[in-house]
């Protein structure tokens, strides 16, 4: 029998919540996390964290990466916490941590500030217009900033894991990695990746993986590859 860890938080980037339901069904005992995206919003992505959360006990990260002034910020997530959501990620910019954190009091929800996504690099800044500096240390001066801010933890490539580790106000916070690639797996859109373990190493508590579970032949057995991989990095770490 399975036994699911739930430092792996598998993406759900289905169209629907039929499809979500059916690679639930799939993993069944070898995945206890999901994460539910915005593309998945309109395919009743709500729907979708309620049934899973209440009818098949599993936890649920709704990445949403809310970004707008601080009364709405607030508003919306405090929306949110009637789906008894655990984790729920916002844009890294102080005014929208803060106004996060008020929407989410009395609730168990975990704020979770979104750094630099990970499928950007420093060419994709310049366009953008972010000031200079490389993108390891932005990552680390806005997860900085976000924790001063009230984040429970935030949301980073595996390759700023232990930058952010290091810093004096990451200890007891979180820090959620998605572009995590087992050994061979092709790194799509991703330019900032790391393996399983290697994530874990570095500092990471969950690892958020979407693409080489889902579009494998056997879900299934690719998670619990995935597993087996984080079984030799302890959990100390874990809230």
């Amino acid at each position: 029998m399975a036994t699911a860890d739930d430092r792996l938080i598998v993406a759900l980037d289905v169209p629907n919540v039929i499809a979500g339901l059916d690679l639930a069904a799939q993993l069944g005992d070898a995945v206890s996390f999901y994460k539910i995206g915005l593309g998945m919003l309109t395919g009743g992505g709500l729907a979708l964290a309620n049934e899973l959360k209440h009818d098949h006990g599993k936890r649920i990260f709704l990445d949403m990466k809310l970004f707008d002034i601080g009364a709405t910020v607030e508003a919306a997530v405090r929306g949110f916490t009637q789906f008894d959501i655990d984790f729920l990620t916002v844009h890294g910019d102080p005014h929208v941590v803060r106004a996060a954190k008020q929407g989410a009091a009395g609730s168990n929800m975990k704020i979770l500030a979104v750094t630099i996504l990970t499928s950007l690099d420093r060419a994709d800044l310049d366009d953008a217009l972010i000031r200079d500096g490389t993108v390891p240390g932005l990552v680390a001066d806005r997860a900085g900033r976000a924790f001063d801010a009230g984040a429970d933890g935030v949301i980073a490539s595996p390759q700023e894991a232990a930058a952010i580790r290091a810093l004096p106000e990451s200890r007891g916070r979180l820090i959620v990695t998605p572009g995590v690639r087992p050994d061979g797996a092709a790194l799509g859109d991703q330019k900032r990746v790391a393996t399983p373990a290697q994530a874990l190493s570095d500092g990471a508590d969950h690892l958020v993986v979407g693409r080489p579970v889902w579009q494998a032949d056997d879900p299934r057995a690719a998670a619990l590859s995935i597993r087996d991989q984080m079984t030799s990095i302890p959990r100390d770490r874990v809230l």
